[in-house]
């Protein structure tokens, strides 16, 4: 995966207008399905669970199926660019711990797979506002930078891949 630049502003933008509609759809949605199957089909015993539970059920496929349909939609490039980011980085902080060790001992995917990590959390959250913890990002760049100094690496995060994960 590659890191690419992202107009924050069109980002949140088009972000929070997606929020919105699936939060406006699944509400009219679920209502308007459970209502139907309610007034056509009534429950004997005076509760309806069922029928709101597969409003809500049939809601959320509609939603998604129609997200995934639209997500090489130009105005959804963004968020499902950053969509994708986060699953990667989720692939390689539950290996951490592994990756750390391996660079440790010199291992230049181990150290690329941390790169990767590193400078896509920093892209992340400062999209998502989330500047606090950068510090802790920083401490973790110089240990690592460290490291490459230590066994003469040159790194390019352009050339991760999620299979460098495989051997950890």
């Amino acid at each position: 995966m590659l890191l690419i630049e992202v107009d924050k502003k069109r980002y949140r933008r088009h972000l929070n207008i997606v929020i919105g509609a699936c939060i406006a759809f699944l509400v009219v949605g679920s209502l308007s399905i459970s209502q139907l199957l309610i007034a056509f089909i009534p429950s004997d015993t005076g509760s309806h669970f069922h029928w709101n539970l597969l409003g809500v059920i049939v809601s959320a496929i509609v939603v998604l199926s129609t997200l995934l349909s639209y997500k090489n939609h130009d105005f959804l490039k963004e968020v499902f660019y950053v969509w994708q980011l986060k699953q990667a980085l989720n692939l390689i902080t539950r290996k951490m711990r592994k990756l750390q060790t391996a660079a440790k001992m010199g291992d230049v995917h181990a150290m690329l797979a941390l790169q990767f990590s590193y400078a896509g959390s920093r892209k992340l959250w400062i999209l998502d506002d989330n500047i606090i913890t950068l510090d802790e990002l920083d401490k973790s760049q110089s240990e690592l930078d460290v490291l490459l100094v230590k066994y003469n690496v040159q790194l390019d995060i352009n050339q991760y891949q999620r299979e460098l994960l495989k051997a950890f």
